[in-house]
């Protein structure tokens, strides 16, 4: 008897739903902590030679404009960037001037293509994946670096088919993002 609801009966997580609204400061401040956490993994798990990991930060920047797209300004991939500049080991900017291009991308490709499913996502997302990982080898290496693109093309690789997962764990804070905690009244 205790799966079955009679018609006038709420269930007790309904219950606590009610005369409640989601915290402010989660709801604006969860988004930014997430990609900030993400640029920090990839320095936590593994150090190698080569670049095995998927840029984590970029992958949550790239699927929380996807999800939300309204949610943060198109100007959010300056303090992202160089969060994740100062914690990647990229050249300092580098990660600044490819957030803002890809935040600047995807508003321009929300405002052509309203309504788009997940292969779109996908396929525009393993687009901007490649592009940032190929130009920040390109910056770091006008800046001294010599690491040969075959390097990269695991990472990429890894980093393409990664995306569904960083998607799947932003959809997560998402629905933690806007659960109702605080009591209205």
């Amino acid at each position: 008897m205790n799966g079955l609801r009679f018609p006038g009966q709420r269930s007790r997580w309904r219950a606590k739903q009610i005369n409640r609204a989601p915290s402010p400061a989660l709801a604006v401040g969860l988004p930014w902590l997430s990609i900030m956490v993400g640029s920090l993994v990839p320095g936590w798990i593994i150090i190698a030679s080569a670049p095995v990991l998927p840029p984590l930060g970029f992958l949550m920047f790239v699927a929380w404009r996807q999800l939300r797209p309204g949610l943060m300004p198109v100007w959010a991939g300056l303090p992202l960037g160089l969060f994740d500049d100062l914690y990647s080991g990229q050249p300092l900017g580098s990660a600044v001037l490819l957030w803002s291009a890809t935040a600047i991308t995807l508003d321009v490709i929300e405002a052509r293509l309203p309504w788009r499913n997940f292969f779109i996502d996908w396929l525009v997302a393993a687009g901007l994946i490649a592009a940032y990982i190929v130009l920040g080898l390109g910056i770091a290496n006008m800046l001294g670096g010599s690491t040969p693109l075959h390097v990269m093309v695991p990472q990429i690789i890894v980093s393409i088919f990664f995306y569904p997962l960083a998607g799947r764990i932003v959809a997560f804070v998402d629905r933690v993002r806007l659960s109702r905690i605080l009591e209205i009244g």
